[in-house]
């Protein structure tokens, strides 16, 4: 089983870097944006978290929202959820070389990739620099994309789901705006 989940992995990379190297020429459905952030208590400053993600993450943004709708999900705040779900990224976006030895170092060794994410327990280094810097944006970044999105006026409910967007199930967390069935939506969107 895990050889076949290593070749499903294997094929979405591909996909995804495809997809990044595209993005630039492809125009970003912004009217498709502002409808869906739309209900939020303050949808501008939603929308300038959006405007602030790369264009490849504004596209995957979009992509997984519209992968939820296809799948029959109709919940306002998990198709904010998933438009908005990497912009903690923009804290430090990851480079495309970092991102490559990051997705290789969790293929080959996850341990090794979960330590070298680990920040001090007190959240320094605001913005990570050095050779860990792609672990580090990629183990925290659920964790700050929650606390933008919750200082932006987003529900709990978005802020929940974000900020377990790529914790594994069952989800040990306190808050109780948390819905097991949204995040397992919106993981499965996220990885198709």
């Amino acid at each position: 089983m895990g050889e076949k989940r290593a070749w499903h992995r294997a094929r979405y990379r591909v996909r995804q870097f495809f997809s990044v190297a595209g993005a630039a020429f492809t125009p970003v459905d912004e009217p498709y944006v502002i409808a869906k952030l739309a209900g939020q208590a303050d949808p501008g400053t939603l929308l300038r978290l959006f405007r602030a993600l790369t264009r490849a993450e504004q596209h995957h943004g979009i992509e997984v929202c519209r992968a939820l709708e296809r799948a029959g999900q109709v919940d306002p705040d998990l198709y904010v959820a998933a438009l908005l779900h990497d912009v903690g990224k923009t804290v430090s976006p990851p480079r495309l070389w970092e991102r490559v030895l990051v997705v290789l170092v969790e293929a080959l060794s996850p341990r090794c990739a979960r330590a070298w994410g680990c920040v001090a327990a007190d959240g320094a280094a605001a913005v990570p620099s050095g050779w860990r810097r792609g672990f580090i944006v990629r183990r925290n970044h659920a964790r700050w994309g929650a606390r933008m999105v919750a200082e932006a006026g987003a529900s709990p409910r978005v802020v929940a789901l974000i900020h377990h967007h790529h914790d594994a199930l069952p989800v040990d967390v306190t808050e109780g705006s948390l819905e097991p069935d949204l995040l397992v939506a919106l993981q499965a969107a996220d990885e198709a």
